[in-house]
C-alpha cells in the first residue's frame, strides 16, 4: 500500500487508476494496525486494484473531503467515482465479496 500524505496525491491516484482501494486510519487506532496488513493481503487477488493508505493524523484534510467520521474506513473508486466503503467494523469475506463484484462492471 502507498501512503499518501495528502489531498491533492490522493485525488491524482484516484483520477489516473481504473480501481483504487483507499484505507483510511487514524494514530493510535489498534484496530486499523490490525486490519491493515489483512487488507494488503486480500488485495493480492485484484492485481489490478491500486491501493493506498491515508493516515488522518498526517492528512486530516482527506478525511473533511471525503466525509470520514470513524476508522478504520475502506473507500473504493472506480473511474474516479466512489463505488462503496465500509467502516469501523470491516468484514473482510464481505469486502472482498464487493471488490469481485464491482470489477466485474469495469
Amino acid at each position: 500500500m502507498q501512503t499518501v500524505l495528502s489531498l491533492s496525491k490522493l485525488q491524482e491516484i484516484i483520477n489516473d487508476h481504473e480501481a483504487v482501494l483507499v484505507f483510511v486510519s487514524a494514530p493510535n487506532c489498534s484496530v486499523c494496525t490490525a486490519m491493515q496488513p489483512r487488507v494488503e493481503e486480500l488485495l493480492k487477488q485484484f492485481p489490478s486494484v491500486k491501493s493506498v493508505y491515508v493516515n488522518t493524523g498526517s492528512a486530516p484534510e482527506i478525511s473533511g473531503q471525503y466525509t470520514v467520521f470513524s476508522v478504520p474506513a475502506i473507500l473504493f473508486f472506480i473511474h474516479g467515482k466512489e463505488a462503496f466503503r465500509k467502516a469501523r467494523f470491516i468484514r473482510l469475506d464481505e469486502l472482498e465479496h464487493e471488490v469481485s463484484q464491482v470489477l466485474k462492471l469495469i
